[in-house]
């Protein structure tokens, strides 16, 4: 088990002939790339760290608030009712994503997944830091149980399982904030059994795919790999290898060989054990460690970069690359679309909201001298300080009597309030049904917010019925 499996474009790498699991033990690579890609991925990391940390308008900058059903992102406050935006936020990725895809291949994958940062910049950094290199890491696997083996491995995957706790911590907190989440790590897991559960399936989850089921979740379980045939096409930028410049394989020496040495360095630094040389698969994550293998074979054998690299497989050909075409025209189009859409929603957000909604019973009440029409005036202040609201009505017909509507009102820092109110107009006064609104402007922060609503009443044929028969 100490050699490297040879890749074909047969069966997966992963998995050996009898069915049980190949062990992918990738080689460091060090160069332009891999050095790019791990700032980046500290970056990343970063960012999934401190954004519960960081406090925007009062609130931490992403906060998913399921029991108040508030959510917070980036200084602005979505309630329960404000969540059909998200589903122009969360179609926007997915085509953003897509988009990119059709550029630059799978990009995402190996430079911003998250799978993939936690298990190419976390994990498997822990395990090169025990177990030592790939040559190291094969020959401890094929090795009997000693006692160095066993506190190796006790060592290791003590420290996977901490880092699985941190990372569940973290992702809870997302949900709870880190006050709140503070408090339930100091108090028992079953006063909190809900936050708690959460917690320790995730860490589960993520101890079992990062020390064990690693690159499959990737080949297996993960479809993207598998949409992008229909996602690229010969002018999307992937990482592929110039066979026109490479073959026929020989010895550095050999005059009549092409510049692919066969030295298989490729292989050895791949996390999913593709071989690149044999066209662009499906398990290729775009991680581009074969890219900075190769250039190092390169220096040292004294030939030019760029024998595999990024390159679309028209320019691969010897054709150039088309980034303007149908696909890109109609794909930004429609992000061009989208993102409009999304700042004219995004636009009518108000850190107040105020809401006329009907009380349940009769539409209305008809009385001797009045028509009576009841509704709860809602109150919703998303800001953290407390506001006023101060309110003025339009459409009100002459003789309208409103019970229960004061001139100002506190809103306490994100709380509501529901405020009875009641329409009372008299009978003569009454022509129609009409349409009113109440508006309220809000201090501090000059927001105005309104809402409408309709006054009911009987048709003028009742009325003039009853009035006829007293």
């Amino acid at each position: 088990m100490s050699r490297i499996k040879k890749p074909n474009l047969v069966s997966l790498t992963t998995v050996n002939a009898d069915g049980s699991r190949y062990a992918v033990h990738p080689a460091d690579a060090n160069g332009r790339f891999t050095i790019a890609r791990r700032i980046f991925a500290v970056v990343l990391l970063a960012v999934y760290i401190l954004l519960p940390w960081i406090p925007i308008n009062g609130n931490p900058a992403v906060l998913f608030d399921l029991a108040h059903r508030r959510f917070h992102f980036m200084g602005l406050t979505f309630l329960s009712e404000d969540l059909w935006i998200g589903f122009f936020l969360l179609t926007g990725l997915g085509f953003s994503l897509f988009y990119v895809t059709s550029l630059f291949g799978r990009l995402w994958c190996g430079w911003a997944c998250p799978y993939t940062v936690f298990l190419d910049h976390v994990y498997r950094r822990v395990e090169r830091w025990i177990d030592g290199d790939a040559v190291q890491r094969r020959r401890l696997d094929a090795a009997p149980w000693t006692l160095s083996k066993t506190v190796r491995r006790v060592i290791k995957h003590g420290l996977f399982i901490l880092v699985s706790l941190l990372l569940a911590h973290i992702f809870v907190s997302y949900f709870v904030s880190i006050p709140r989440l503070y408090d339930y790590m100091r108090s028992s897991p079953m006063n909190n059994l809900k936050a708690f559960g959460t917690m320790a399936f995730l860490a589960g989850a993520f101890y079992y795919c990062f020390a064990f089921f690693r690159e499959q979740f990737c080949v297996i379980v993960c479809p993207y790999g598998r949409i992008q045939s229909a996602l690229t096409d010969d002018d999307t930028v992937v990482i592929g290898y110039d066979s026109r410049r490479g073959e026929p394989r020989g010895k550095a020496k050999d005059s009549s060989a092409g510049d692919c040495v066969d030295c298989f360095r490729c292989v050895q630094v791949c996390p999913t054990g593709i071989d690149i040389r044999n066209g662009l698969q499906m398990e290729c994550i775009g991680c581009s460690y074969c890219i900075d293998a190769c250039d190092d074979i390169m220096d040292k054998t004294g030939r030019d970069r760029g024998l595999i690299r990024y390159g679309s497989m028209r320019s691969f050909a010897g054709e150039k690359t088309r980034f303007v075409r149908p696909r890109t025209l109609i794909y930004t189009g429609f992000m061009i679309l989208g993102a409009l859409m999304m700042t004219i929603f995004l636009s009518s957000l108000r850190s107040a909201k105020i809401e006329l909604i009907r009380m349940p019973g009769q539409p209305f009440y008809l009385g001797e001298e009045v028509i009576r029409n009841q509704f709860r005036l809602q109150l919703v202040n998303k800001q953290q300080r407390t506001v006023k609201f101060r309110f003025r009505t339009e459409g009100m017909p002459e003789g309208m009597q409103i019970i229960g509507l004061p001139e100002e009102v506190e809103v306490g820092p994100s709380k509501e309030m529901n405020q009875t109110l009641i329409l009372a107009l008299p009978v003569s006064k009454f022509k129609s049904e009409f349409h009113f609104r109440v508006f309220a402007d809000v201090s501090p922060g000059h927001v105005s917010v309104m809402h409408g609503a309709e006054f009911l009443g009987p048709s003028p044929y009742t009325l003039r019925k009853d009035s006829n028969n007293p």
